[in-house]
């Protein structure tokens, strides 16, 4: 089986503004994001040869994309895999251009959830028997905290002290993201004290309903240096699924994500990674929750298992003077979560800092090398993670 590292390069990406946009249609927000891509990679867009559209409630047909960017006459398809929507649009791009099907291709995330009038993600649906139905998401990572600081020995309040301060940290980065939804830092007493929504789970424990558009362009190696002098690398690009067990056993310990393990190993292997914690420069993290990040850094080997509360209190995830810096851009925790486009916001961001481009000095990673992408479907009982790592 063929590797698809350095195969594909990036070549140029747009995004929205996320927030409440009710001014704005999606066709408008995809107009925006795919212009921003086209001019950056400096292709027109009717020179691209292909195009994937990516959504979840939007809208069902491909002409969802075809009709705002006046696409006529060129393969488009729309896909949909839950919270993984835009980057497994991303992935089928990537292979088509891999197997040397297309030249360029377009993809473009988006999604208005504000205009549904759900206060989450109304309108999917999944099929789940046994004790640990989805009936409310909140509910399922609030069982998964109490299980992790059970397991690991750590006091309610300790518990609730590690969750506020992986708040703190992304709402921080989020103040200087001119593009985040939520711009203002918190402190550690806000997130403590919030409004409690599933305990421990406060109202800075948990993403927002947001609108927003991503888009990117990819190419082939060889093409990527008549775009720019300065491409972005697919290193590698992974989906993972499991067996759903968690939802029909009664013993699923909530503790860790077994699908994320795999996922982490699966990526990992095809881009030569051997020591994540030393050889990752920086995550953009599926943090739909607080204690979901906390988890999956450890089922990524970022940190040792029961250990991630040291690493967040010694500040190892912080944007200026961690280690490895997490959602630098503030995450879902201050994005929102468009589900259609966040993959692929999550891109922008770190094909951004790979050139040294983020949008203020104070963001700038230094000597960013490898770059990882994550989002997560489904629930934390059946979890389907699907992301990228990304170098120059």
């Amino acid at each position: 089986m063929e590797s698809i590292k350095d195969k594909v390069a990036i070549i140029g990406a747009g995004c929205t503004k996320f927030g409440e946009k009710w001014e704005m249609g999606w066709d408008d927000m995809i107009i925006d994001a795919a212009t921003e891509a086209s001019q950056d990679a400096g292709i027109e867009i009717k020179d691209i040869d292909a195009f994937w559209g990516c959504t979840q409630n939007t809208v069902a047909f491909a002409t969802c994309i075809s009709h705002p960017l006046k696409i006529q006459y060129k393969p488009v398809g729309k896909v949909e895999n839950a919270c993984g929507t835009g980057t497994e649009g991303l992935r089928m791009a990537c292979y088509a251009v891999a197997a040397k099907i297309f030249d360029t291709v377009m993809v473009v995330g988006f999604e208005k959830l504000k205009d549904t009038g759900y206060s989450g993600l109304g309108g999917s649906q999944t099929y789940v028997v046994g004790p640990n139905p989805p009936t409310a998401v909140p509910g399922l990572y609030a069982q998964a905290a109490v299980a992790y600081f059970h397991k690991y020995g750590i006091t309610p309040k300790e518990g609730k002290e590690m969750l506020a301060k992986i708040a703190v940290k992304s709402h921080y980065a989020g103040s200087l993201a001119p593009k985040a939804h939520f711009q203002k830092a918190i402190t550690l007493e806000m997130a403590i004290n919030a409004p409690i929504l599933a305990w421990p789970l406060g109202l800075f424990d948990c993403c927002a309903v947001s609108d927003g558009a991503a888009a990117v362009i990819v190419t082939s190696r060889e093409l990527a240096k008549n775009y720019r002098p300065d491409p972005v690398y697919i290193k590698a690009i992974q989906c993972i699924i499991g067996p759903a067990d968690g939802a029909i056993k009664d013993t699923y310990d909530f503790s860790h994500f077994p699908e994320d393990y795999h996922f982490a190993q699966a990526l990992y292997k095809e881009a030569g990674v051997k020591d994540p914690r030393k050889e990752i420069s920086s995550i953009e993290m599926h943090d739909c929750f607080t204690i979901a990040e906390a988890i999956s850094l450890e089922d990524f080997g970022i940190s040792e298992r029961g250990k991630v509360k040291e690493d967040i209190d010694a500040g190892f995830f912080d944007l200026k003077g961690g280690g490895i810096p997490v959602n630098a851009d503030g995450g879902l925790k201050c994005f929102g979560h468009p589900v259609g486009a966040t993959g692929l916001r999550q891109l922008y961001e770190q094909y951004k800092q790979l050139q040294g481009k983020a949008q203020l000095p104070e963001r700038q990673h230094k000597d960013p090398k490898l770059m990882m992408i994550h989002c997560r479907g489904g629930y934390p009982t059946h979890a389907l993670p699907i992301g990228a790592i990304l170098g120059n």
